[in-house]
């Protein structure tokens, strides 16, 4: 399709490519699409990506789900926030929000979050956009080489606008399965606001035979809890959004698998690039790297929701169905929705908590142990939050930090020990009383 746009046999069929980039085939959306990829590649002149695109597709997607709430929805919610907030004094030390929390739309919410999404996407984006220009050049025709040569800046950008298309999918679809700003358990919104999305909190009380009052302020409570959290812990965000770009930054491209599709692809089935795109095969298996980057991750991810599942189970004691809605949630953040196994395809990464309940369970143990405000202590530094070690043996944890609240001097590890020596300069492998020779030339100064 692109070989035959830049040798000037015609212009990019409208349909084909809304085929590859999971479009309808409406004219309409045909129409809005061309727009938004000449847009797209117009603003796109240095060969980035110009993510206004998957804005604009996040938009139209959630605006086309989306159904206005009622004033009286409306006003159930905010009273449910207002509750929240003075039932969360009693469970946590952390302070209210500076900015009041807000109810959005669908539309709204898609438009408030991209940021994020933009900056998680963006190197997997990248390295999709040179890798598809490369294999385009290894794989045109000898009279066509030259051409293409000098048009790779604007496959690039093809190559990004089509990735945009598909993220702006995702967000889009992503907004009809949400119900606030920190479902995902990453920090979507700016300043850590708090916002609710009556549409799906309103679709997630269905069926559930519980009564809509008790899941609007069992939702509310969780959103402010983790609003707080991250307003409070204000290292918290840049390090777990840092944690997953750089993530993503080591994903590459299998170029095999690129080249393949190149060669088997047929301008009719547009369904193939499309699936190639968004199904993850183009993202060859992780790294031992990448793994262990994944499991810190993980266990970020598991101890930020499982503390917000503790507090919020400390704030809505007085409700009588808490415990069904927070299993509810529990099983929903396991198992994600359809479109966060789509995102997690896209980019090759799952946000999902995969020890939340082991992580929720060192809470309790925690705030039971020390009580609340030594507990909340915990997020002040890196260095102070469990590890995934901790989780795995919560006794000695709370063994620890048992031993500081009383004053006592905690048991020294083996750890501790390393350090000293490290401190007094000696080499590994030297015992603690026997001074390395090398670095140490006079023994009795120690």
């Amino acid at each position: 399709m692109l070989n035959r746009f830049i040798s000037g046999q015609g212009g990019i069929d409208p349909s084909q490519l809304a085929g590859a980039a999971g479009l309808p085939s409406d004219p309409a959306a045909l129409a809005a699409m061309l727009g938004q990829l000449q847009n797209a590649m117009r603003g796109a002149s240095d060969g980035g990506i110009n993510w206004s695109v998957a804005g604009d597709q996040a938009r139209q997607i959630a605006n086309a789900q989306g159904v206005e709430t009622t004033p009286e929805q409306r006003h159930a919610l905010e009273q449910a926030l207002n509750i929240a907030s003075l039932w969360l004094a009693d469970a946590t030390t952390f302070s209210e929000l500076s900015a009041a929390p807000s109810l959005v739309s669908r539309a709204e919410w898609a438009r408030l979050s991209m940021p994020v999404w933009t900056e998680v996407a963006e190197p997997v984006a990248s390295s999709i956009s040179d890798a598809l220009a490369r294999v385009l050049q290894e794989q045109a025709p000898e009279e066509l080489q030259g051409m293409i040569a000098g048009a790779s800046q604007m496959l690039r950008s093809v190559g990004g606008a089509l990735f945009a298309m598909q993220l702006g999918q995702v967000v889009g679809q992503l907004s009809s399965e949400v119900v606030s700003g920190g479902d995902i358990g990453i920090p979507l919104m700016e300043d850590n606001h708090a916002v609710l999305v009556p549409q799906n909190i309103a679709a997630f009380g269905e069926g559930l035979d519980i009564p809509a009052d008790q899941v609007q302020l069992y939702l509310a409570v969780r959103e402010l809890a983790h609003a707080r959290l991250f307003r409070n812990a204000r290292w918290l965000r840049l390090h777990l959004i840092s944690a997953i770009t750089s993530f993503a930054r080591g994903i590459s491209i299998d170029i095999e698998a690129m080249e393949s599709l190149a060669e088997d692809f047929d301008p009719g089935n547009p369904e193939q690039l499309r699936s190639a795109l968004s199904n993850g095969s183009l993202i060859p298996p992780k790294t031992e790297a990448q793994l262990a980057s994944l499991a810190s991750l993980e266990t970020t991810l598991a101890l930020i929701e499982g503390w917000v599942d503790i507090v919020t189970a400390q704030a809505t004691v007085r409700l009588p169905r808490a415990q069904a809605i927070a299993e509810t949630v529990r099983r929903r953040r396991a198992t994600g929705g359809p479109a966060e196994s789509a995102f997690a395809a896209l980019v090759g990464l799952e946000l999902r908590p995969r020890r939340l309940r082991e992580a929720a369970a060192l809470w309790q143990a925690v705030t039971d142990a020390v009580g609340t405000e030594a507990r909340d202590a915990l997020w002040a530094h890196p260095d102070l939050v469990p590890t995934a070690a901790d989780i795995d043996d919560p006794a000695a944890f709370i063994n620890r930090l048992s031993a500081l609240a009383r004053g006592e001097v905690p048991e020294r590890d083996e750890m501790d020990e390393a350090l000293d020596a490290l401190l007094r300069g000696e080499t590994g492998g030297t015992s603690p009383d026997q001074p390395d020779t090398e670095t140490d030339t006079n023994p009795g100064a120690a």
